[in-house]
């Protein structure tokens, strides 16, 4: 039986999974909407890598986890790493493209952005509360102009003047979007500049005071919109590389982290026929009163955290 090992990458829009082998060549893997679930995503993602992997071959020996939900994600697969996304998505980043110096992130709800020396992370940064710079606000903005999302990139690209909109934020934006509809401009026109307004947005509040330099490599679900991508390398001035597994890295990198970890916690298939509840439970025990995450298996507690001190301690049965 040959060793296989899993990255789960669970956000609060997207949750994606990979199974890799030990040459890091991907076996089976899945993108899937969270929908507020993070359980009930993951367990669909399981009975879908299942499906694909041949388990009379390979065998999972141990997983990892990132994303938002990564620490209950990860106490769910009995997860040998649970990683920030930064250390995941420069991880499978540079084990593709070594020389990479610059990578550009672009998900449902956040952005990042991080810079690579030497093959190590130097500086990087996050967005914070406009949403303009993700892919949410072109969804939204897609379901305004009645233009499915996936459509956008082909369409920009056929634009010849694009419509200059306003990229401050989500509000303005949309407010711009109107009014350049109303004086004259194409559909096409306007979802190019709109696929421009993402990229502007992006590169004037994460990428503020950055130094972007080449090789640049795009990923997250947005690196799918060829429009966004052709933004991005009118703005640099530089080529950007979108890898067809982009919108995998952050749960490929962390598949990799599990491999070099040396540890093996074999996985469990039957995850996806499991109840797994969480119940948040107030300390008490001092002024803190710390908001603990109790989370049971089949009724049974396997972890909880969220104390502050020895005091608010849950002893694991």
């Amino acid at each position: 039986m040959e060793k296989a090992y899993l990255g789960v990458d669970i956000g609060s829009i997207s949750t994606k999974g990979v199974v890799l082998d030990t040459d890091n060549h991907i076996l089976a893997s899945d993108y899937l909407w969270t929908e507020g679930d993070p359980i009930g995503a993951t367990k669909r993602l399981a009975r879908s890598l299942e499906k694909q992997l041949d388990a009379s071959r390979y065998q999972i020996v141990a997983a990892g986890t990132t994303g938002s939900a990564r620490k209950l994600v990860g106490t769910m697969l009995g997860a040998v790493v649970v990683k920030n996304e930064i250390t995941a998505h420069a991880i499978g980043t540079t084990t593709l493209y070594p020389d990479v110096r610059t990578i550009f992130e672009i998900g449902g709800q956040d952005s990042k952005i991080i810079l690579i020396e030497n093959g190590v992370v130097v500086d990087y940064a996050m967005n914070t509360l406009c949403a303009a710079g993700t892919g949410s606000f072109l969804s939204s903005q897609a379901r305004r102009l009645g233009v499915a999302v996936e459509d956008f990139g082909e369409i920009a690209l056929q634009s010849k003047n694009p419509a200059s909109i306003a990229a401050r934020c989500t509000v303005f934006a949309e407010s711009d979007l109107v009014h350049k509809a109303q004086i004259g401009y194409s559909k096409t026109d306007i979802i190019a500049g709109l696929c421009r307004a993402v990229v502007v947005n992006y590169l004037n509040n994460v990428g503020k005071g950055k130094k972007i330099v080449g090789p640049v490599v795009f990923q997250g679900g947005v690196s799918k919109n060829a429009g966004v991508r052709a933004a991005f390398e009118k703005e640099t001035g530089l080529p950007v590389i979108v890898d067809p597994n982009g919108h995998l890295m952050g749960a490929y990198g962390v598949a990799i982290l599990a491999r070099r970890s040396g540890h093996e916690a074999p996985f469990n298939a039957d995850v996806a026929d499991m109840e797994f509840v969480t119940r948040a439970s107030n300390c008490g025990q001092c002024a803190n009163n710390c908001e603990r995450i109790l989370v049971y298996r089949d009724g049974k507690l396997i972890d909880a955290w969220g104390n502050r001190c020895e005091r608010g301690a849950i002893r694991i049965p």
